[in-house]
């Protein structure tokens, strides 16, 4: 189900961290089940709106109790963002598969470029 960044033609403008919290629903179906129900809900938004928005799903359920994944998505633009979100909220995994616990935006390095500075070197 992620999506890998190297067929984008723009470059990112928008990183969305959404932390998510798998709920009771979803854990009640078999692991196939659960698979055939991002193929069918999910997938197909991943593919409409590729290579706008990609997606990157870290499980962070091992560390944490208020939230079970991070999903990392990163956009060309906002607007490609929220017609991906507008999408989503069509489906079943918008907070009743899944509770969206927090969304936190991000534009990397903004304040290096709005200084006209190079970002910080690893």
């Amino acid at each position: 189900m992620t999506q890998q960044n190297e067929e984008r033609s723009a470059p990112v403008v928008l990183t969305v961290f959404m932390l998510v919290k798998t709920m009771p629903e979803f854990l009640g179906f078999t692991v196939d089940e659960r698979f055939k129900l991002l193929a069918a809900h999910i997938e197909p938004i991943l593919r409409k709106h590729h290579p706008e928005v990609t997606l990157r799903i870290y499980d962070i359920e091992f560390y944490s109790a208020r939230v079970t994944d991070l999903w990392v998505w990163e956009a060309t633009s906002h607007h490609a963002y929220e017609l991906l979100v507008d999408a989503l909220r069509e489906t079943p995994f918008w907070d009743r598969y899944f509770q969206i616990v927090e969304i936190l935006p991000g534009v990397e390095n903004a304040y290096a470029t709005n200084n006209q500075r190079p970002p910080l070197a690893a």
